[in-house]
Protein backbone atom coordinates (compact mmCIF):
# COMPACT_ATOMS: atom_id res chain seq x y z
CA UNK A 1 0.00 0.00 0.00
CA UNK A 2 1.38 3.38 -0.95
CA UNK A 3 2.01 5.75 1.93
CA UNK A 4 -0.20 8.86 1.66
CA UNK A 5 2.02 11.85 0.84
CA UNK A 6 1.77 15.43 -0.31
CA UNK A 7 3.32 15.25 -3.78
CA UNK A 8 5.03 18.62 -4.25
CA UNK A 9 5.57 19.49 -7.91
CA UNK A 10 7.50 22.73 -8.48
CA UNK A 11 10.50 23.65 -10.62
CA UNK A 12 11.78 26.01 -7.90
CA UNK A 13 14.04 24.00 -5.60
CA UNK A 14 13.80 26.58 -2.79
CA UNK A 15 9.99 26.29 -2.75
CA UNK A 16 10.14 22.48 -2.82
CA UNK A 17 12.56 22.47 0.13
CA UNK A 18 10.54 25.03 2.10
CA UNK A 19 7.25 23.16 1.59
CA UNK A 20 8.83 19.82 2.41
CA UNK A 21 10.22 21.25 5.66
CA UNK A 22 6.88 22.90 6.50
CA UNK A 23 4.99 19.64 6.08
CA UNK A 24 7.53 17.56 8.01
CA UNK A 25 7.12 20.03 10.91
CA UNK A 26 3.39 19.18 10.82
CA UNK A 27 4.02 15.43 10.64
CA UNK A 28 2.82 15.25 7.01
CA UNK A 29 4.98 13.08 4.71
CA UNK A 30 5.86 14.53 1.32
CA UNK A 31 7.70 13.72 -1.89
CA UNK A 32 9.17 16.36 -4.22
CA UNK A 33 9.37 16.51 -8.01
CA UNK A 34 11.21 19.19 -10.02
CA UNK A 35 8.90 18.78 -13.03
CA UNK A 36 5.36 17.68 -13.85
CA UNK A 37 6.79 15.01 -16.14
CA UNK A 38 8.66 13.47 -13.18
CA UNK A 39 5.51 13.25 -11.11
CA UNK A 40 3.46 11.75 -13.95
CA UNK A 41 6.19 9.15 -14.52
CA UNK A 42 5.99 8.17 -10.84
CA UNK A 43 2.17 8.28 -10.61
CA UNK A 44 0.15 5.06 -10.45
CA UNK A 45 -3.55 4.53 -9.61
CA UNK A 46 -2.36 3.58 -6.10
CA UNK A 47 -0.64 6.96 -5.56
CA UNK A 48 -2.41 8.53 -2.60
CA UNK A 49 -2.41 11.74 -0.56
CA UNK A 50 -2.66 14.91 -2.61
CA UNK A 51 -0.77 16.91 -5.22
CA UNK A 52 0.55 20.45 -4.76
CA UNK A 53 1.14 21.76 -8.28
CA UNK A 54 2.85 24.95 -9.37
CA UNK A 55 0.73 26.39 -12.15
CA UNK A 56 3.63 27.65 -14.28
CA UNK A 57 6.75 25.53 -14.69
CA UNK A 58 9.42 24.96 -17.28
CA UNK A 59 8.30 22.14 -19.54
CA UNK A 60 4.83 20.84 -18.79
CA UNK A 61 2.66 23.33 -16.90
CA UNK A 62 0.68 22.51 -13.79
CA UNK A 63 -2.53 22.80 -15.78
CA UNK A 64 -1.30 20.29 -18.35
CA UNK A 65 -0.31 17.96 -15.52
CA UNK A 66 -3.79 18.37 -14.01
CA UNK A 67 -5.37 17.50 -17.37
CA UNK A 68 -3.11 14.45 -17.67
CA UNK A 69 -4.15 13.26 -14.21
CA UNK A 70 -7.85 13.69 -15.07
CA UNK A 71 -7.30 11.75 -18.31
CA UNK A 72 -5.80 8.91 -16.26
CA UNK A 73 -8.82 8.85 -13.98
CA UNK A 74 -6.91 10.15 -10.96
CA UNK A 75 -9.02 11.28 -8.02
CA UNK A 76 -6.08 12.77 -6.10
CA UNK A 77 -6.99 16.18 -4.66
CA UNK A 78 -4.93 18.86 -6.41
CA UNK A 79 -3.88 22.18 -4.83
CA UNK A 80 -2.45 24.79 -7.21
CA UNK A 81 0.21 27.34 -6.37
CA UNK A 82 -0.27 30.41 -8.54
CA UNK A 83 1.23 33.78 -9.30
CA UNK A 84 -1.01 36.84 -9.08
CA UNK A 85 -1.84 36.85 -12.79
CA UNK A 86 -3.03 33.24 -12.71
CA UNK A 87 -5.92 33.69 -10.27
CA UNK A 88 -8.74 33.65 -12.91
CA UNK A 89 -7.16 30.49 -14.34
CA UNK A 90 -6.97 28.95 -10.88
CA UNK A 91 -10.64 29.71 -10.24
CA UNK A 92 -11.50 27.97 -13.51
CA UNK A 93 -9.57 24.88 -12.38
CA UNK A 94 -11.61 24.77 -9.16
CA UNK A 95 -14.72 24.44 -11.30
CA UNK A 96 -13.05 21.49 -13.04
CA UNK A 97 -12.37 19.70 -9.79
CA UNK A 98 -9.19 21.15 -8.28
CA UNK A 99 -9.25 21.06 -4.47
CA UNK A 100 -7.92 24.61 -3.88
CA UNK A 101 -5.37 27.18 -4.99
CA UNK A 102 -2.94 29.43 -3.17
CA UNK A 103 -1.52 32.65 -4.47
CA UNK A 104 2.18 33.35 -3.94
CA UNK A 105 3.55 34.52 -1.55
CA UNK A 106 2.00 31.69 0.44
CA UNK A 107 0.44 31.62 3.88
CA UNK A 108 2.33 28.59 5.21
CA UNK A 109 -0.10 27.64 7.96
CA UNK A 110 -3.18 27.87 5.74
CA UNK A 111 -1.49 25.83 3.02
CA UNK A 112 -0.35 23.13 5.45
CA UNK A 113 -3.87 22.92 6.89
CA UNK A 114 -5.44 22.56 3.44
CA UNK A 115 -2.89 19.93 2.44
CA UNK A 116 -3.85 17.97 5.56
CA UNK A 117 -7.54 18.31 4.64
CA UNK A 118 -6.87 17.21 1.05
CA UNK A 119 -5.02 14.12 2.30
CA UNK A 120 -7.89 13.31 4.68
CA UNK A 121 -10.39 13.65 1.81
CA UNK A 122 -8.33 11.29 -0.35
CA UNK A 123 -8.26 8.72 2.48
CA UNK A 124 -12.06 8.96 2.86
CA UNK A 125 -12.61 8.55 -0.89
CA UNK A 126 -10.32 5.52 -1.03
CA UNK A 127 -12.08 3.91 1.94
CA UNK A 128 -15.46 4.47 0.25
CA UNK A 129 -14.16 2.99 -3.02
CA UNK A 130 -12.75 -0.02 -1.18
CA UNK A 131 -16.18 -0.56 0.45
CA UNK A 132 -17.88 -0.27 -2.93
CA UNK A 133 -15.41 -2.74 -4.47
CA UNK A 134 -16.08 -5.15 -1.61
CA UNK A 135 -19.87 -4.86 -2.00
CA UNK A 136 -19.60 -5.33 -5.77
CA UNK A 137 -17.40 -8.39 -5.28
CA UNK A 138 -20.01 -9.93 -2.97
CA UNK A 139 -22.86 -9.14 -5.38
CA UNK A 140 -20.92 -10.78 -8.23
CA UNK A 141 -21.04 -14.10 -6.30
CA UNK A 142 -24.85 -14.13 -6.19
CA UNK A 143 -26.91 -16.31 -8.50
CA UNK A 144 -29.50 -14.67 -10.74
CA UNK A 145 -32.30 -15.85 -8.41
CA UNK A 146 -30.47 -14.53 -5.33
CA UNK A 147 -30.11 -11.14 -7.04
CA UNK A 148 -33.83 -11.09 -7.81
CA UNK A 149 -34.62 -11.86 -4.19
CA UNK A 150 -32.10 -9.27 -2.97
CA UNK A 151 -33.80 -6.56 -5.06
CA UNK A 152 -37.19 -7.48 -3.59
CA UNK A 153 -35.81 -7.64 -0.02
CA UNK A 154 -34.25 -4.17 -0.55
CA UNK A 155 -37.67 -2.98 -1.76
CA UNK A 156 -39.00 -3.98 1.68
CA UNK A 157 -41.05 -6.98 0.54
CA UNK A 158 -41.81 -9.92 2.82
CA UNK A 159 -41.01 -13.54 1.96
CA UNK A 160 -44.64 -14.36 1.13
CA UNK A 161 -44.89 -11.45 -1.32
CA UNK A 162 -41.52 -12.41 -2.86
CA UNK A 163 -42.72 -16.02 -3.25
CA UNK A 164 -45.90 -14.83 -4.99
CA UNK A 165 -44.06 -12.43 -7.30
CA UNK A 166 -41.46 -15.00 -8.35
CA UNK A 167 -43.98 -17.88 -8.39
CA UNK A 168 -41.88 -20.01 -6.04
CA UNK A 169 -42.52 -21.51 -2.61
CA UNK A 170 -41.90 -19.67 0.66
CA UNK A 171 -39.36 -22.36 1.59
CA UNK A 172 -37.40 -21.69 -1.61
CA UNK A 173 -37.39 -17.96 -0.85
CA UNK A 174 -36.10 -18.68 2.67
CA UNK A 175 -33.24 -20.84 1.34
CA UNK A 176 -32.22 -18.26 -1.28
CA UNK A 177 -32.53 -15.48 1.27
CA UNK A 178 -30.27 -17.33 3.72
CA UNK A 179 -27.67 -17.94 0.97
CA UNK A 180 -27.92 -14.31 -0.12
CA UNK A 181 -27.36 -13.00 3.42
CA UNK A 182 -24.41 -15.35 3.91
CA UNK A 183 -22.74 -14.26 0.65
CA UNK A 184 -23.37 -10.58 1.39
CA UNK A 185 -22.06 -11.10 4.97
CA UNK A 186 -25.14 -9.62 6.66
CA UNK A 187 -27.68 -10.96 9.14
CA UNK A 188 -30.71 -8.76 8.47
CA UNK A 189 -32.44 -6.85 5.68
CA UNK A 190 -31.51 -3.61 7.46
CA UNK A 191 -27.80 -4.54 7.38
CA UNK A 192 -28.16 -5.38 3.70
CA UNK A 193 -29.71 -1.98 2.97
CA UNK A 194 -26.99 -0.22 4.99
CA UNK A 195 -24.32 -2.03 2.99
CA UNK A 196 -25.58 -0.34 -0.16
CA UNK A 197 -25.87 3.06 1.51
CA UNK A 198 -22.22 3.00 2.59
CA UNK A 199 -21.03 1.32 -0.57
CA UNK A 200 -22.48 3.88 -2.98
Amino acid sequence: MNTPKAHLVDDDEAIRDALSWLLSSRGLPSATYPAAEDFLAAWTPATCGCVVLDMRMNGMSGLDCFDALLDRGSTLPVIFLTGHGDVPLAVATLKRGAFDFFEKPLNDNELATRIGEAMALDALQRAANATLDSVNARVSRLTTRERQIMDLVLAGKYNKVIADELNISMRTVEVHRANLFEKMQVKTAVELANLFKTGR
